[in-house]
Order: structure tokens, then C-alpha cells, then sequence
């Protein structure tokens, strides 16, 4: 149990590995919108990232053998949805499509200006980071947007946390860099 005495995450889903199957819908309640945004982001189309995250809870039921109850849901979690991702992008050209009508943060107390502006902000976001690669996308989603911690991530990729360090201040030094040209209308 978890501090607050609900059940966590990896105790779910080692009850779904012993065969418990119903307590996935609990998983995916849990996740599905955080999964959404991360896939909607990482490949730039709503069509995609809602059968991507299907894709995953799919592949979370068929191979939750692997779980491992002492492990951290998360990132065997995003492992699975990395995977999914990878297949995805197999599957389809090279080129990455930039999400049109990406959703925004909520705005409906900005001003309409206000709100035209952060469309505005958020547009030239999502085409800085189609500017990048895959794996520099994917490792700014984990960690800003999937809010994974270094560590998670270093187990993850498989990589120490030092070198996650790295790899996002250069993903980040980047997208900056993207995002200014992008935003001054020139191209990277």
C-alpha cells in the first residue's frame, strides 16, 4: 500500500501478473492520459498516440510475466511503451509528421490574445521537437513530460545517471536551439 493506503502501481500490477487481469483497467486509469500525452508528443499524431497507448496496455497484459513486483512500475511501464514506440516507428517513413491541433495546456482563463499566443508558444514547441531525434525526443518526454526520474530512466536506457544528465542538458541545449529557430521563422 501506499502512503496514503491505496494500492500502488506495482503492487496492481504484480496482482495482474498472478492473474488478477481486471486490475489493468485500474492501471490504465491511472495512466492512460500520461501515456497519451507522451505518445502524442513523441510521434505528433492523436490517432497514433491513442492506439499506441492501447498498445501498451495490450503489451503490459501479454507480457506482465516479466513484471517484477519488487521493480518500479514506471519504468518497466515506459519500457513497454518504448518498445511500442519503437515497432511504431518501424512501421512507418522516416519522416516525422508535427502534430497540428496538439493539445495545449488548459487556457480557459486566458485572454483570448493570451490564449492565440500559448497556441502560438505550443506549436513552435511541437516542431522544435520534431526537429529532433527520436532518441532525444524521447529522452526530453521522459523526463520533463513522463516526469520519470534520472535513475528511472538511466534503468531504462540501460545507462548510468550521469549520463542521463548529460544526454538531457545536451537534448535540452537543442531544443532550445530548434526552438529559437523556430521561432524566429528560419530553419535548423
Amino acid at each position: 500500500m501506499g502512503a496514503d493506503g491505496e494500492t500502488t502501481d506495482s503492487e496492481l500490477m504484480a496482482r495482474v501478473r498472478e492473474g488478477e487481469l481486471e486490475k489493468l483497467a485500474e492501471l490504465f486509469e491511472r495512466h492512460q492520459r500520461r501515456l497519451y500525452g507522451f505518445f502524442l508528443r513523441l510521434v505528433g499524431e492523436r490517432a497514433a498516440a491513442e492506439d499506441l497507448v492501447q498498445e501498451v496496455f495490450v503489451r503490459m497484459l501479454r507480457y506482465r510475466h516479466t513484471f517484477r513486483s519488487e521493480a518500479d512500475f514506471t519504468p518497466w511501464m515506459f519500457g513497454v511503451a518504448r518498445n511500442a514506440a519503437v515497432d511504431h516507428f518501424r512501421s512507418r517513413p522516416k519522416e516525422l509528421q508535427e502534430a497540428e491541433g496538439a493539445p495545449e495546456p488548459a487556457a480557459a482563463l486566458l485572454h483570448p490574445v493570451e490564449r492565440l499566443e500559448q497556441r502560438e508558444r505550443t506549436a513552435q514547441l511541437q516542431a522544435a521537437l520534431a526537429r529532433l531525434s527520436a532518441e532525444k525526443r524521447e529522452l526530453l518526454l521522459l523526463a520533463r513530460f513522463g516526469e520519470m526520474r534520472y535513475e528511472s530512466i538511466g534503468e531504462l536506457l540501460g545507462i548510468s545517471v550521469g549520463a542521463v544528465k548529460v544526454r538531457v542538458h545536451r537534448a535540452m541545449k537543442e531544443l532550445r536551439e530548434a526552438y529559437r529557430m523556430v521561432s524566429e521563422g528560419g530553419v535548423a
